[in-house]
């Protein structure tokens, strides 16, 4: 049995792992989430940085664990494997950016071949961090989950720190070492399927895997997903 730690995205917190939790713990699995620092606790969001996102992951996890990284997330665990690459037994990226070193996240969204959040977030006052437009976010996030699920994460939708996202990433042999697996989804309305398998390219093919579902899978199909990273687990 595998030891699952799982890290939101962009403008979520540990609440979107609410059905996937139970799922992998009914499998025999254990799992733990964490909430990056910024994400709906009080914080400045521009005092927030990449590396305490690194150090939050880092805290939450052991040398047992299997990081999933969701969306965004797939920055922090990347950060976190560069810095503490003993720290964790391996990285999954859910249909996540897996980082290319010397870029941020927000150069890799303008590298992707189509733009698909044009007009979906709206920035504070300050410029500091966003949010997403609620006119538009259940079509590109939870367009084949339920009614339910989809209340429910509207309404607990928080704040995107912008400083850690405009952060390059530098990465060595240290992160190359840790081992990877990539789950692209193929519904997502989010990050693009197709740039999505360029990222997943990168890995052996034997640690690319494919759900048929939008950007929210742990909320569409939550036991498929707790299913595949419990087969994904064994090959770590």
């Amino acid at each position: 049995m595998a030891d699952f730690l799982l890290v939101h995205g962009s403008c979520h917190g540990p609440w979107c792992w609410r059905d996937v939790v139970p799922a992998l713990e009914a499998h025999g699995h254990s799992a733990r989430t964490v909430c990056l620092p910024g994400h709906a606790d009080g914080r400045d969001p521009a005092k927030v940085t990449l590396s305490e996102t690194a150090e939050a992951v880092d805290t939450a996890s052991n040398r047992d664990a299997l990081i999933v990284g969701h969306s965004w997330g797939g920055f922090p665990i990347s950060a976190a494997a560069e810095a503490y690459p003993d720290h964790l037994r391996g990285l999954i990226y859910l249909c996540a950016y897996l980082p290319v070193s010397g870029m941020s996240l927000i150069d890799m969204r303008k590298a992707g071949p189509r733009q698909t959040l044009e007009g979906a977030t709206r920035k504070n006052a300050a410029g500091t961090a966003y949010s997403l437009v609620p006119e538009t976010a259940p079509d590109l996030f939870y367009h084949d989950c339920p009614a339910e699920t989809v209340r429910f994460a509207m309404e607990n939708l928080c704040e995107q720190p912008i400083k850690p996202q405009d952060t390059p990433i530098r990465l060595s042999s240290r992160f190359e070492a840790v081992p990877k697996a990539y789950i692209r989804c193929t519904g997502d309305r989010v990050i693009p399927p197709e740039y999505q398998r360029q990222m997943a390219d990168q890995l052996p093919p034997g640690r690319k895997h494919i759900m048929n579902t939008s950007h929210s899978p742990f909320f569409s199909d939550p036991e498929g997903l707790a299913e595949m990273l419990g087969q994904i687990a064994k090959d770590f």
